[in-house]
């Protein structure tokens, strides 16, 4: 996959996600944003990661909105509210994942609403 092909996907995938979670307004598309311009130079850098790079736009933009808005996503699978980690943290075909019980919830940009 060609870095802006793996850019492009990594976006609609994250993008995707936080539409589901309600959260996708201007501010936060520009966490996205921030996070695909910074992974484009680690790309350039690394030019074998390209096929990881919407795991860790999608850390990038979790980590971000920790900050700003607080945990994200939540876990969907347990009582008390968490955020889901992604795993592989540096791989492909990135998921959500509870950290608790290591149940799989969603592939990064599948989560649903």
């Amino acid at each position: 996959m060609d870095l802006e092909a793996a850019l492009h996907a990594a976006r609609a995938l994250v993008l995707a996600d936080l539409q589901a979670a309600g959260v996708a307004d201007a501010d936060v598309v520009s966490l996205v944003e921030d996070a695909v311009t910074h992974r484009r130079w680690w790309c350039e850098q690394w030019p074998e990661g390209a096929g990881f790079v919407a795991g860790l736009v999608a850390q990038d933009v979790q980590d971000a909105l920790l900050e700003r808005r607080g945990r994200w996503p939540l876990c969907p699978t347990c009582a008390d509210p968490h955020a889901l980690d992604v795993e592989p943290e540096l791989g492909p075909d990135p998921h959500w994942v509870c950290g608790r019980s290591g149940t799989v919830v969603a592939a990064v940009g599948s989560l649903r609403p």
